[in-house]
This record gives structure tokens, C-alpha cells and sequence, in this order.
């Protein structure tokens, strides 16, 4: 066949992963010298210890994610936009006015429990347990005729094939009933992680690290998707790769910093996670 009749092959970020690790199949031994970080250290556990004689025809083989943890509220159901206002009535009905920026500095991203305890040291008193209970129809209003998945998460999700999980500072109860709101379910049924599962939440780690564990995927190997600064923070306290989602409530500068890449469009994390 000559070089005019043969088929033009198009290459799309699936089809260029999969012969990757095709011809690392065909070429076990990788080239150590293209090669730094933890994709020698990974060559070097399979193939034997530095020094020994690379082959000269296998490409540098990129480690890929072995785990995707979404943030549920911003990232996968669009709730902000309808809580945040109800927030800020609360607060105020409570004694603390405070703007849309602020609630968003100060909460977004963080559990029931941190909420609490800043409302207590501002008002310089502990609110009862139950504190929230007469607002929940609040909001469950306002989910229930509006809530919608995040513009675009839909089709990132029908594109992305590395395993994913969820892992949000709300209630597990509070996480099934979202993604039952917007038919989100199915696609995390079994896979979802609470910070009430852990001793403390965003910023710190321990989310994401009991996530990965649960899931069987190494920190380092994980990629999570949020849309706080406190969401963000605590990924790269786990040594995990933070994709910045930027089209929500959050200003882009609020997410930028080592080890993340910041987004606009959930259309693109696709494309993000298989370049990163």
C-alpha cells in the first residue's frame, strides 16, 4: 500500500494513552535517561535499579492517574449558586451580616462543623447542635426546584475512564440526596467519602488521603477536582494533583498555587487530565 492509500489515523487523547502503554508492553525496559520523578521511579520498580542498560526504543511512558476525587457541591451539582444567598440570610437572621465574598471566603468548601465553630467565635457563644434544623427546608426548596449538575460535568464524566469517587465536607446523607436531585447517582453509587468520616476536614488532608486508601489508589496517583480554596489547599496537603474548577463561585486567583491547574469550563478537565 502506498503512502497515498493508506488509512489517516487520527489520534485523541484515549487512543494516545492506550498506545503508550501499548508499546511500553512491547518495550518493558524504559529509557531511564528521558526520564525523572516518579515515572523513573516507577521504571526503576519494574525494570531493576538505576544504571542498568536502558532500551534505546521505549518511549518515556507517563504514570497515569489511578484515581479522579470529586468535590461534590460546585464541582458536580451546581448548589452554591442557591445556598450561598440562604447562607448569608441565616447568618444574618443569626447576628453576622456578611456578603456573598465573604461567605465564600470564609465557608465555601468547609464542613457543617467548621461553619459552626466560626459562627460560635463570632458571636462569642456556642450555638446548640440542632442550630441548623429550622433552616433545612431552606434549602431543600430551594435543590429541589432548581438543583442541576455543574454546566458541562456530564459530559466531562461520560469522557473520563480513570476510576472516580466522591469526597465532600457534607454529610454522606446530604451527598446522596444531591447527586439523587440531579441523576448524578448511579455514577458514584458505592464511591462516596464524607468528612464525617474523618477527625478533621479541608484544608487539611485526611479526606482525600481516607478517600484514596478506601479506593485502593496512591496519594500520588490521585487527581481531585474542586472549586474551593480550602478544597484545593487540602489536595496538595495529601500530595495530590488539584484541578481548580473556576467557573463557579470562586475567583481563579483564590485557587492558584503549586501542583494545581485552574479551569473554567468542566468541558475541558477531560483534555486537563490526560495532558497533566
Amino acid at each position: 500500500m502506498g503512502r497515498a492509500d493508506r488509512p489517516i489515523l487520527i489520534e485523541t487523547p484515549l487512543s494516545r494513552r492506550a498506545s503508550l502503554h501499548r508499546r511500553a508492553a512491547e518495550h518493558p525496559r524504559c529509557d531511564e535517561q528521558e526520564q525523572s520523578g516518579e515515572a523513573r521511579h516507577h521504571c526503576q520498580a519494574r525494570h531493576g535499579e538505576a544504571g542498568s542498560p536502558p532500551s534505546l526504543h521505549c518511549p518515556t511512558v507517563p504514570v497515569p492517574f489511578e484515581l479522579v476525587i470529586f468535590d461534590c457541591d460546585g464541582v458536580l451539582v451546581d448548589s452554591e449558586r442557591l445556598a450561598i444567598p440562604i447562607d448569608r440570610a441565616v447568618l444574618a437572621e443569626l447576628g453576622w451580616a456578611l456578603t456573598e465574598t465573604e461567605v465564600v471566603e470564609r465557608f465555601l468548601g468547609r464542613s457543617d462543623r467548621a461553619m459552626a465553630e466560626g459562627v460560635a467565635t463570632h458571636l462569642g457563644r456556642p450555638l446548640p447542635d440542632d442550630w441548623d434544623e429550622g433552616y433545612q427546608h431552606l434549602y431543600r426548596q430551594a435543590f429541589e426546584k432548581e438543583l442541576a449538575p455543574v454546566p458541562g460535568i456530564v459530559e466531562a464524566l461520560d469522557l473520563i475512564s480513570t476510576p472516580t469517587c466522591v469526597a465532600s465536607s457534607g454529610t454522606l446523607d446530604n451527598i446522596r440526596y444531591r447527586l439523587v436531585l440531579t441523576g448524578l447517582y448511579p455514577r458514584f453509587e458505592g464511591r462516596m467519602f464524607s468528612a464525617t468520616e474523618v477527625a478533621r476536614g479541608k484544608p487539611a488532608p485526611d479526606l482525600f488521603l481516607h478517600a484514596a486508601e478506601r479506593m485502593r489508589a496512591r496519594p500520588s496517583a490521585c487527581a481531585v477536582i474542586e472549586d474551593s480554596r480550602y478544597g484545593v489547599e487540602a489536595a496538595r496537603a495529601a500530595g495530590m494533583r488539584a484541578f481548580g474548577y473556576a467557573g463557579g463561585l470562586t475567583p481563579a486567583v483564590w485557587l492558584e498555587g503549586p501542583g494545581t491547574v485552574v479551569f473554567q469550563d468542566m468541558r475541558e478537565l477531560p483534555g486537563l487530565l490526560d495532558q497533566a
